[in-house]
């Protein structure tokens, strides 16, 4: 046991090491803030095995009361690491409790089933706004000392659950999942597990504007409540190191309302063609790191989220001292996002020292009449861009909102506890080589982006920046070479600067 003790805490020394630097950016980034380090979690010694639980690793035996009871066994010990050694794990779902760090050496394979039925529909309550939903893969609510960390994979099992777009498949791979069984939607575009899956969005919607919270009414929709992989709800002092995660039923990872969430050397593998499979949904959290990490998704890369609407307003949390660092995004519709579930706000958010290849957008912002929210002081520095299929920067303000974006229209509500604000944003020292704009700045007509900052910025795009609806923008060294049509257009754009460099 002691060989193994030195083994479990050399990692441990290298993500404290880490954390040196990363702090200090945090103190000097946020140095408004009440606190500007993130809390690891802290485990016991005490170890427990997987496979003395009764597991068998041949990827047919379902292992879920083996994961039960070695995780309920060392809670009674007061906690600490539950080893998952190599091998096929096939289980349910995945209960986190209370100081467990869920450990996976190398090798080992957690396949979560594809059968719906392990997934009991559950009522969540975040801050006394229910939702019902599928229970997810792996859970947890108001913990603390909590980690999953290692070098093996963790497959959600997603493809059991997800519709599919014909448009996101090759024609043999299309051809195959048709073969396989399920059923298509009436265009013949989309294909669904099963009948009941394509039909449960009419049920649940109904529920929902009902406002029925019981289990029972949404069974027969059950395949369609798809469920995000890893959720943890109000819990504190989160790391998730090393593991790759893949294959969700829905989004990959999602903390929310939590505190002191560390992601480092994380590994996020989603197919492009997997339908709402945003690799990170970081909602209404504090104390934030994300580091050294890398994403591959079928929708958002790194995306923050903070409520929807009046839900999010009232709940009022925002996400705040965040700091993304040293990252990798591949597909994805945006690199990083913010929004559009962004009605509690963010503040206070660094971006560093980050790449983002074959993403639909890099830097994108989303929002919409309705949200409300303020989101300020965001910081982005060092970022490369290359082959961004859309905008290299993106400000899209008409959501999911039936697209008023006509710039003529006397249409122009007023300012209101709906309107989402978006201030002093700082951008600086990027580079994108290959986008199909260069960045689209639109506000709202009643509340213009305002002071946003651009320095030493270069996009070779096909065409060039719009800016429209926003109040004092500085361009500072920024070159954009566009292929056709103007570098700049510009409408409704009051005191600003926008001078681009030669």
């Amino acid at each position: 046991m002691t060989g193994r003790l030195v083994k479990t805490q050399e990692p441990m020394k290298k993500i404290k090491a880490c954390y040196i630097a990363a702090i200090a950016a945090l103190t000097l980034c946020f140095s408004t803030s009440a606190r500007a380090d993130v809390g690891l979690p802290v485990f016991p010694k005490t170890q427990v095995n997987l496979a003395d639980f009764g597991a068998v690793n041949d990827g047919v035996t379902l292992n879920t009361g083996a994961f039960e009871n070695a995780i309920a066994a060392l809670s009674a010990k007061g906690g600490g690491e539950l080893i998952v050694p190599e091998g096929y794990w096939l289980t349910g779902p995945i209960h986190l409790r209370s100081n467990i760090n869920l450990h996976l050496e190398r090798g080992a394979f957690i396949q979560f089933s594809r059968d719906y039925k392990l997934y009991p529909i559950v009522v969540t309550d975040m801050k006394g706004e229910k939702d019902v939903d599928s229970t997810s893969p792996i859970s947890g609510q108001n913990l603390e000392n909590v980690a999953i960390t290692g070098e093996g994979i963790i497959d959600g099992g997603g493809d059991a659950w997800r519709p599919m777009k014909k448009d996101k498949e090759t024609e043999s791979d299309w051809n195959a999942l048709v073969a396989s069984g399920g059923v298509l939607d009436s265009k013949g575009t989309t294909w669904w597990p099963s009948q009941a899956a394509m039909d449960g969005g009419r049920l649940v919607g109904s529920l929902r504007a009902a406002g029925s919270v019981n289990p029972q009414d949404y069974e027969p929709a059950h395949q369609f409540l798809r469920p995000r992989m890893v959720r943890l709800i109000g819990c504190k002092k989160l790391l998730f190191q090393g593991v790759t995660f893949q294959n969700p039923p829905n989004w990959t990872l999602n903390p929310a309302l939590c505190e002191d969430v560390s992601i480092l050397n994380a590994n996020i593998h989603n197919s492009y063609a997997a339908q709402n499979s945003d690799a990170l949904d970081l909602e209404s959290c504090r104390h934030v790191l994300i580091q050294d990490s890398t994403f591959d998704a079928g929708d958002d890369g790194i995306c923050l989220k903070s409520g929807r609407d009046a839900v999010g307003r009232r709940i009022g949390v925002p996400d705040e001292d965040v700091l993304i660092k040293g990252c990798t995004v591949y597909h994805a519709h945006g690199g990083f996002v913010i929004g559009s579930e962004m009605s509690g706000g963010m503040k206070n958010i660094r971006v560093d020292n980050c790449t983002f290849i074959g993403t639909d957008n890099g830097l994108r912002f989303k929002s919409a009449r309705g949200r409300g929210g303020v989101v300020e002081n965001i910081v982005i520095t060092n970022v490369r861009m290359e082959n961004i299929l859309q905008n290299a920067i993106d400000f899209e303000m008409f959501y999911e909102n039936g697209g008023e974006r006509n710039l003529e229209s006397t249409n122009v509500p007023s300012v209101n506890e709906g309107t989402p604000i978006f201030r002093d944003i700082h951008i600086e020292n990027m580079i994108c080589q290959g986008a199909q704009k260069a960045m689209v700045l639109q506000g709202l007509r009643e509340m213009p982006i305002r002071d946003f900052e651009l320095k030493n910025v270069s996009i070779a795009a096909k065409q060039g920046a719009f800016v429209a609806d926003a109040d004092h923008i500085t361009f500072e060294n920024v070159h954009v070479e566009a292929q056709s049509g103007p570098p700049l257009t510009e409408k409704r754009v009051t005191n600003s600067r926008l001078d681009l460099a030669q």
